[in-house]
């Protein structure tokens, strides 16, 4: 009887995991990826313009962001491999 219900239990958070943590892991990859490159462009663009310190700090937020999501990814696989839960997505 418990044994059924803790593997339930692992495979609802792998569900769960596969189904809502992965897609919101990747849209944040990808959010921070594109306001990263988007930082980089705009100081590129306007180089010559007084809002450097502004491109800069975009630029440093998406490098921050970035670092975030990898950190965010780290503590959800070791929480999943801690507890012995699989899923089966793209992050897993």
């Amino acid at each position: 009887m418990l044994a059924a219900t803790i593997t339930a239990v692992t495979d609802l958070l792998g569900k769960i995991a596969n189904l809502i943590l992965n897609p919101l892991i990747i849209l944040g990859f990808v959010v921070a990826t594109a306001f990263l490159f988007y930082g980089i462009a705009e100081m590129i663009w306007k180089a010559d313009s007084s809002d450097l310190e502004k491109n800069r700090n975009n630029v440093k937020y998406g490098i921050i962001g970035l670092f975030v999501m990898f950190s965010v990814y780290g503590i959800l696989r070791l929480v999943l491999g801690t507890f012995g839960i699989t899923c089966s997505g793209f992050f897993c």
